[in-house]
């Protein structure tokens, strides 16, 4: 139950940013490799949008297969919780090579802890 709060804590985390970076949040160089300074261009904020919705469902997920809600999607989530997996696995390698350093330090780690609770929730 505690490695779904923290999966849970860290994916609202990066829903909140995506949320703020769709909105005008001046934090470009924290994301998408540091290509938009300030603030994301309207076609990159619906891609924010995107993420941040896309995200989101994999927190539905993670509550899924833990148990915790929407107990007629289990067999949905035993399933989707490894493509999860593998989703933080790719977002783990691709923060840890960006040439951004601002977004190296704050979402690799973020990633990598999203990396180790799904795929905690995924063995249980």
């Amino acid at each position: 139950m505690l490695t779904t709060f923290i999966f849970c804590f860290f994916i609202l985390i990066a829903v909140l940013f995506q949320l703020a970076m769709a909105l005008g949040a001046p934090w470009g160089e924290f994301a998408m490799g540091g290509k938009y300074p300030g603030k994301f261009p309207p076609k990159i904020r619906v891609a924010a949008v995107i993420q941040l919705l896309i995200l989101a469902f994999f927190g539905i997920i993670g509550l899924i297969r833990s148990g915790l809600i929407l107990s007629s999607f289990y067999d949905f989530s035993s399933k989707a919780i490894w493509f999860i997996v593998g989703f933080f696995v790719l977002g783990t390698v691709l923060n840890l090579i960006t040439p951004s350093k601002k977004e190296r330090n704050l979402w690799a780690p973020i990633t990598f802890f999203l990396l180790l609770s799904s795929l905690r929730i995924a063995l249980s």
